[in-house]
């Protein structure tokens, strides 16, 4: 099912739609209807009540040295580089492969709603070097909570996990802004590529009638 978000009701219309269930693409909302089969689950992490475990506090340790800043989301060539090197080395197969860097302006800008982009830089390691781009989130901001779109960041550097590190940085943007939720999207069981998501804990994960506590 999917609507498209244009007009001056389309930041209403996400919210709404956000909390039940659905996700943006650009102008467009949309949620998986098959026959059958309700196997994707909408999730959301409960900021307030999150504590990081042991792993997850290693994580941020090793990504001390990395500088978050929110920013208009304008496409950037430095933008697009990284997310092209993420794709051909982590999603060659997937549909998004072929984008072009007006395909990547499209999804970043093409949007009627509040977001914005989030850019990670760690300092420069020689003296005539800028901060490096490593990670970018794409974010729509929500009267209650932030919503991960899309994000990428540099596939060489997989000992900082920074997929890992990006959703504990955005659980901490939540939580300063007085937020009570951080969406992650759909959650899969059984899934291997989507399993990441069911660790940030505790969390509420929409079921028929209402979003339904998880805590373990």
């Amino acid at each position: 099912m999917f609507t498209h978000l244009v007009g001056k009701r389309a930041l209403q219309l996400n919210e709404i739609l956000t909390q039940g269930g659905f996700r943006r693409s650009q102008s467009i909302a949309y949620r998986p209807a098959c026959d059958g089969c309700r196997a994707c689950v909408s999730v959301r992490v409960l900021v307030r009540e999150f504590e990081p475990s042991r792993g997850f506090r290693r994580i941020l340790a090793a990504n001390a040295d990395l500088a978050a800043r929110m920013v208009s989301a304008q496409a950037t060539a430095e933008h697009y580089s990284l997310f092209r090197r993420y794709l051909d080395a982590r999603h060659a197969e997937g549909g998004m492969v072929d984008m072009s860097v007006l395909d990547y302006a499209s999804m970043v800008e093409d949007s009627h709603v509040e977001t914005r982009l989030v850019e990670y830089r760690r300092p420069p390691q020689a003296p005539d070097e800028t901060a490096e781009l490593v990670g970018v989130a794409l974010t729509d901001v929500l009267s209650d909570g932030l919503s991960m779109v899309y994000s990428f960041y540099d596939p060489e550097l997989a000992e900082r996990s920074l997929g890992t590190y990006m959703i504990l940085d955005h659980i901490a943007k939540a939580k300063a802004f007085g937020l009570p939720y951080l969406y992650l999207g759909y959650w899969v069981e059984g899934s291997r590529k989507m399993a990441y998501k069911g660790r940030f804990l505790p969390q509420e994960r929409l079921g028929m009638l209402a979003w339904d506590r998880v805590e373990a």
